[in-house]
């Protein structure tokens, strides 16, 4: 069976595709700068329309979505209900889920008569238990404004767990797994026989470790008291937040770790500052993690600089574990979110009708 698996952005579509069940990559790639000033593609369907003049005989269609709040546990057939809890979840997601809803509809019209199924970034942490997802807000904003933690790159958990399981020749049911998903966005998972049981991201990208431009964890007070000394409006405390923080608002310098440790090693000391505070914030949530698991059989490293970068990794993991009188393994596992998606969309549309 071909599945062609789709990312859509908000200006751009990056797309694969898979023979399944050998999961033999057959093409891939990308269109940018979709409804952009001077680009060729003036929406989805403009770049969905020339993916598909080159690729023919696709069967299925795996799509990612951001965010399916509590409405989604599981990766789910698009059909008219579908659709209508993606748009709700636009509200909490409003940089990715109409972007990824975009290439949906699209695909409704280029491709009639295609199963396509969704798989969302929050679905595997929808097995976090309560006292791990309440925030110690008022209960009633939970309650009406669904206001907890989702978790997000559950796809990236969920898959290099599941490596890992396969690595370690063990049944997932029988691991105690601590996942760290680093790039520009970065986040780090519990796993307990493969189930998320906490993560560190919250009800946005933004909780958690402190990442490319977003700043992570901060006392929300701060934030107001920011906002009334600078004179800020939301919307521009959350460009702050989101973009203008992290290593690149650190140092001054970059968002990119690789220019960060180069410029460290030369003597600046914010870039050195900003690596160490990334590492630190990093051993301190392994650290919380392995309480919570009650002990560990393996610390994963993936995403851009969690694979690629051995100097962070081994700043995180120097004397980590010396408490312990049985070491966990630590392993790399390049991700592949875009596979995990086909996997799940070739699982769902193979499984036997219900009579």
């Amino acid at each position: 069976m071909k599945i062609l698996v789709i990312n859509s952005g908000s200006s751009s579509i990056k797309y694969k595709l898979f023979e399944m069940p050998s999961e033999r990559l057959l093409k891939n790639g990308a269109i940018e700068h979709i409804g952009e000033d001077g680009s060729k593609f003036r929406d989805h369907y403009s770049g969905l329309k020339i993916i598909l003049e080159e690729i023919k005989l696709v069967e299925a269609v795996g799509h990612r979505v951001v965010h399916g709040a509590e409405d989604f546990n599981k990766p789910a057939l698009v059909n008219e209900q579908v659709i209508k809890g993606i748009k709700k979840c636009c509200a909490i997601a409003p940089l990715h889920n109409p972007a990824n809803l975009s290439g949906i509809l699209a695909c409704q019209k280029l491709l009639p008569g295609v199963k396509q199924v969704v798989v969302f970034d929050t679905a595997f942490h929808q097995s976090i238990p309560e006292q791990a997802f309440i925030y110690g807000l008022p209960y009633d904003y939970y309650q009406k404004l669904r206001a907890r933690k989702y978790g997000f790159h559950g796809t990236s958990h969920e898959y290099v767990a599941a490596e890992a399981s396969r690595l370690l020749k063990k049944p997932a049911s029988r691991l105690k797994l601590i996942t760290c998903h680093l790039g520009n966005g970065s986040s780090i998972t519990a796993v307990c026989g493969g189930k998320s049981v906490d993560t560190s991201m919250g009800y946005t990208p933004l909780e958690g470790l402190v990442m490319g431009t977003r700043c992570g964890d901060v006392d929300p007070a701060l934030i107001t008291h920011i906002m009334h000394k600078k004179n800020l409006n939301p919307k521009e405390m959350d460009r702050i937040l989101n973009k203008e923080s992290g290593l690149k608002g650190i140092s001054g310098i970059s968002n990119d770790m690789r220019l960060l440790e180069a410029k460290a090693n030369e003597g600046n000391q914010r870039a050195k500052l900003a690596v160490d505070i990334f590492v630190y914030r990093i051993r301190k949530y392994i650290g919380a993690y392995l309480a919570v698991l009650g002990g560990l059989d393996a610390l994963i490293f993936t995403a851009g600089i969690g694979e690629n970068q051995a100097s962070v990794r081994d700043s995180i993991c120097k004397g980590l574990f010396d408490c312990l009188k049985v070491k966990p393994k630590i392993l790399v596992i390049p991700t592949n979110e875009e596979l995990m998606i086909a996997r799940q969309t070739y699982k769902l549309i193979k499984r036997p009708a219900k009579r």
